[in-house]
């Protein structure tokens, strides 16, 4: 297993950035698969760092669901359960029309240039781990400050928690990358045209092709 990140040429980035974004990358891209345990001293040897960044970067890992904390055994990515995936997905396709419908009165014209700045990124992009950011950020646009709803901070951690297995099914099917990001552009043109009924159709569409994608995938082994 070797690990490694174009970014590390950038000498800007510090120890912890460095590793976290490494580790990220090499989850995403299948480097390192579900299941695999994470040595932090290994890690720490392979990447020529401390212990200590490799510690901050497991812990953000695990925060965005990526990385499981086991008691026993140490670190290790998270493996796919499938039934957990489905669950996630009924949940956020039963909230996320009420979102929609509650962002529709509040979204800026700003906020919409934004969305569109980073649907140009995401086409551009080759790295598993850089689009599955970029498309975090594209969907947190559409969505209320978590400290004063209840509804996006419940989302947010079902978005957190999928995002894992929404790049890894990516990378089984590079054609819905392309469609994904032409649904990305849909949903800009509803929220621009106040067209609720539209937008809430295709967020529902685009979260049960990527959960479609999810299955797929696991039915392949690739997962």
């Amino acid at each position: 297993m070797t690990l490694s990140l174009n970014a590390r040429q950038n000498r800007t980035l510090t120890a912890h950035v460095y590793v976290r974004e490494t580790l990220r990358e090499a989850i995403l891209n299948g480097t390192l698969p579900g299941g695999t345990r994470l040595i932090q001293a290994d890690l720490a040897a392979q990447l020529n760092v401390s212990n200590t960044p490799v510690r901050e970067a497991l812990r953000d890992l695990a925060g965005e669901g990526l990385v499981v904390f086991d008691p026993h055994r140490g670190s290790r990515v998270r493996s796919l359960d499938i039934d957990e995936v489905r669950e996630l997905y009924e949940m956020r396709i039963a909230l996320e029309p009420l979102m929609v419908r509650r962002v529709m009165r509040t979204i800026t014209t700003e906020q919409l240039d934004q969305a569109e700045a980073l649907c140009q990124q995401l086409a551009k992009t080759k790295s598993l781990a850089k689009w599955s950011e970029l498309n975090r950020q594209f969907h947190s646009l559409f969505t209320l400050d978590e400290k004063e709803s209840r509804l996006a901070a419940v989302l947010a951690g079902l978005r957190d928690s999928a995002s894992m297995y929404v790049a890894l099914s990516l990378g089984a099917n590079s054609e819905r990358i392309a469609e994904s990001n032409e649904e990305h552009a849909k949903l800009i043109e509803y929220y621009r045209a106040r067209d609720t009924k539209n937008a809430i159709a295709m967020t529902v569409r685009h979260l049960r092709a990527t959960l479609a994608d999810i299955e797929e995938a696991h039915r392949q082994n690739v997962l």
